[in-house]
């Protein structure tokens, strides 16, 4: 594939048609949570954009998110990956292996720097000076190292690259962290998960190729777009948290009946994602859903917090937890959700009103 030509003549020739191509862009924009008119200056940008270079540099970890994304549905995500960009290094994807994908991860960095995007998952091992996770004999301490230095910005994929992960958890004797604990010069976005969802990682990248900027992000570096509510939030039981009706046993009839999680230990209440809302497979489904409760695993250390089927908070007389206990969670659960709200709607207000200036001019 040339590299020269843009992504609307890449689409073009694998038989897409303009029409589809302006939906597409309008479905990017949506999920972005931007405003209708910013689907047609993303179409316009992209149209126009070559595909760029994209690195992919995996670390300690299990290869979950490299799954997650093989796994993904048409076209938002496979589209973008294998079309829209071109992906010069990925173990696990690539035909080459041994000194032919070392060259190619080299010639790459070479003849891109500056401009690639580098996405890394796994955490990176700092104990041994590194010796703990090498690739080609080579620490994944110094391969980041010298990878960030010609990137463009840094994708932190999958809780172990955001946070340190599974890795980091005590008694963490590889001494594992996070990229941004090594890198604190360019600009990384953390799409945590375990495995992250891979819709996120098509709005991210979309959001870059047009914008030329990463999206909003929250005091952890993650999208906006994607993190700015609890799972809680969106959760379809939501209704009978309220109602302070719980199911007691994975067996019972509260949870045959889809009652809430909460006190079989859903973490949904503080953890931040889109489960609830994008899903998984296809949009069909997610663990609560599917009648687990969340874990938490798109937070920071959630494997050392356990108490994955301990509830966050228990009451001191669950007779009276539907009177007094659950009036204190709901209302509780009310503030959080106004204040996430108000928050979210003044970051689109004001994210709003820089596009339609940007459009102006």
């Amino acid at each position: 594939m040339d590299k020269e030509e843009t992504l609307l003549d890449h689409m073009e020739r694998e038989g897409m048609s303009r029409r589809t191509f302006l939906k597409y862009c309008a479905s990017l924009a949506s999920l972005m949570a931007l405003p209708p008119s910013a689907a047609a200056a993303m179409a316009e940008a992209l149209g126009k954009a070559k595909r760029p270079s994209v690195i992919w540099l995996p670390f300690q970890e299990c290869t979950g998110c490299t799954e997650s994304i093989t796994r993904s549905h048409t076209p938002s995500v496979e589209g973008m990956i294998f079309d829209m960009i071109s992906l010069d290094y990925q173990e696990t994807l690539m035909a080459a292996a041994g000194h032919q994908a070392e060259e190619a991860l080299h010639n790459a960095m070479k003849d891109n720097f500056g401009k690639y995007v580098l996405i890394v998952d796994g955490s990176v091992a700092t104990g041994l000076d590194g010796a703990y996770s090498c690739i080609a004999g080579r620490s994944n301490l110094d391969l980041l190292k010298e990878a960030a230095k010609g990137a463009a910005a840094i994708v932190a994929l999958g809780s172990c690259a955001a946070f340190g992960g599974i890795p980091k958890a005590n008694p963490n004797p590889t001494g594992a962290v996070a990229v941004s604990d090594i890198i604190k010069d360019k600009p990384i976005v953390n799409i945590s998960g375990c495995p992250p969802i891979p819709v996120v990682i098509t709005g991210v990248l979309a959001h870059y190729l047009t914008f030329g900027t990463l999206p909003e992000l929250d005091g952890l570096g993650r999208p906006k777009a994607f993190y700015g509510e609890t799972i809680h939030d969106r959760c379809y039981r939501r209704p009978f948290y309220d109602q302070g009706k719980f199911a007691k046993t994975f067996d019972d009839e509260g949870a045959r009946k889809g009652w809430c999680l909460f006190e079989l230990g859903c973490k949904g209440p503080v953890t931040y994602n889109a489960c609830a809302t994008t899903k998984w497979n296809d949009s069909t489904s997610f663990p609560i859903e599917s009648g687990h409760g969340c874990i938490g695993c798109s937070e920071p250390d959630f494997w050392d917090a356990g108490g994955f089927y301990k509830a966050l908070s228990t009451p001191a007389n669950p007779l009276k937890y539907v009177g007094a206990a659950a009036a204190i969670g709901v209302a509780a659960g009310a503030a959080v959700s106004v204040a996430n709200r108000a928050s979210k709607n003044a970051a689109k207000a004001a994210h709003e009103k820089t596009q339609l200036t940007d459009l102006e001019k």
